[in-house]
């Protein structure tokens, strides 16, 4: 994990430990910021809100940009034994599909961190991406259809599209058109807190 990831992780978890909850995001770099200003992106802003609605939860940023499912998987133990999270937010899956990695795998790395959640008692809620279908439709259908398939099997809460409702603007998206831009993190965030809120007083089993 690079040093700036590691130096922020070890922050965030000590605010945490001042909380009753944590919440605990595992993303890529949808969740990590990538090309906006420190502190801008949707994971910040949803901080921002649960503290000044809900101060018993905390949130904690373990995003890394060019993460996988794969990475994921390895990286998720430790967090969860480090950080002890009531709620992770699992947002993972645009590189595999961006690499055009296989489809079955990256479903068995999300259910073995949906397992890893369940079994040191925490929440899970999976966030959903599509991706443009540079690999062919089929593939890009297949890839979008497993977060649903993986939310129904589990019975977990799941966040269908991240980007729901501004995907095709441009306008609300960096060069790239990938990432989205400042001005799009509260949409992201709008999507998401739906979600996320009912889990807030909800403990796992």
């Amino acid at each position: 994990m690079p040093l700036v990831a590691l130096v922020a992780l070890a922050s965030a978890s000590a605010q945490a430990a001042l909380s009753t909850h944590t919440i605990l995001v595992v993303g890529d770099s949808l969740s990590a910021e990538y090309g906006l200003p420190r502190d801008t992106g949707w994971v910040n802003r949803l901080s921002e809100r649960i503290s000044s609605q809900d101060p018993q939860y905390s949130v904690v940023n373990a995003s890394i940009s060019g993460d996988t499912t794969s990475g994921g998987r390895t990286r998720l133990p430790p967090l969860l034994k480090k950080v002890q999270p009531d709620i992770v937010v699992l947002e993972l899956g645009a590189n595999d599909g961006l690499r055009g990695l296989d489809l079955e795998q990256m479903r068995s790395n999300l259910q073995a961190m949906i397992d890893a959640c369940r079994a040191a008692h925490a929440q899970v809620l999976l966030v959903g991406v599509r991706i443009p279908p540079n690999y062919g439709r089929d593939y890009s259908e297949r890839f979008f259809e497993n977060y649903a398939l993986l939310a129904r099997r589990n019975r977990i809460e799941q966040v269908p599209f991240l980007l729901d409702g501004f995907a095709d603007r441009l306008d609300l998206f960096q060069p790239d058109r990938l990432h989205p831009s400042q001005q799009a993190q509260a949409l992201i965030l709008d999507n998401v807190w739906p979600r996320l809120q009912p889990m807030l007083r909800r403990r796992s089993p």
